[in-house]
């Protein structure tokens, strides 16, 4: 949904994809395709211990200090899956909106898809969302968490691959994909890509568009195949089972 609302953004001439920011290097197209070389804070020992422990989330600027400085490798010269990067991108959302980012959402994505997701921001906002860890903060996931249904994500993805939000040429270039790999065990990926914001993963000859998500104790997937939208959830961690499931195989 960041990308969708940067999308649109930059349609309306607001943002530029490909400018270069002087100081860090790389552009917003390479922070939604995660090739601007930034690290991620999934790694982190010190990060699961203190989610699992119920700690308060770090601010932005503790979380940027315990990743430091360290860069897989220069913009546009590889591929390495980054939240920092998306938390970049909600930073630059919410200061050329003026808007918080579930404002900025919901202005340029949610309302005019008619879908009612929200977005978390304190632990009572999840009371009662299955697969939650209790008294789990959504501040652990730095660029946002979204609380809707499998039906929220279905008709999301949907609205976003129909045009409904841009034209079906930046649909295009969203889904255009970047190869990063081959099959992965457990998972149902013969050969693996990804757009703006989305994965487009093979299964045998088909290309599918969407994406998977996972917290403590659960699993999403949502993808366009085929003229269907499919989408799985489970408690766990097993994302191969609701991608299997949400693609049909």
């Amino acid at each position: 949904m960041i990308a969708a609302a940067v999308l649109r953004l930059a349609e309306d001439g607001v943002l530029d994809l490909d400018a270069v920011d002087p100081d860090a290097g790389y552009s917003l197209r390479q922070l939604l395709q995660h090739t601007a070389g930034l690290p991620d804070y999934g790694g982190l020992a010190d990060y699961h211990a203190a989610v699992a422990a119920g700690d308060e989330p770090w601010s932005a600027g503790d979380l940027r200090d315990r990743i430091g400085d360290r860069r897989p490798f220069r913009p546009g010269e590889g591929w390495a899956y980054s939240n920092i990067g998306y938390l970049i991108l909600r930073e630059r959302l919410e200061a050329v909106t003026g808007l918080r980012l579930g404002e900025a959402l919901s202005r340029l994505v949610l309302t005019p898809l008619g879908v009612s997701a929200t977005l978390a921001e304190t632990p009572d906002d999840l009371d009662g969302v299955t697969g939650v860890q209790p008294g789990y903060h959504p501040d652990w996931v730095y660029h946002g968490l979204l609380v809707g249904t499998l039906a929220d994500a279905a008709r999301l993805l949907d609205g976003v691959l129909a045009g409904r939000l841009f034209p079906v040429a930046r649909v295009a270039e969203m889904a255009r994909s970047h190869p990063v790999g081959s099959a992965i065990p457990g998972r149902p990926w013969t050969a693996l890509g990804y757009g703006l914001g989305v994965m487009t993963p093979d299964v045998g000859a088909r290309r599918v568009v969407g994406h998977t998500g996972g917290g403590p104790n659960s699993a999403i997937a949502v993808y366009a195949f085929e003229g269907r939208i499919g989408a799985a959830f489970t408690t766990g961690d097993d994302a191969g089972a609701v991608e299997r499931a949400a693609v049909g195989v």
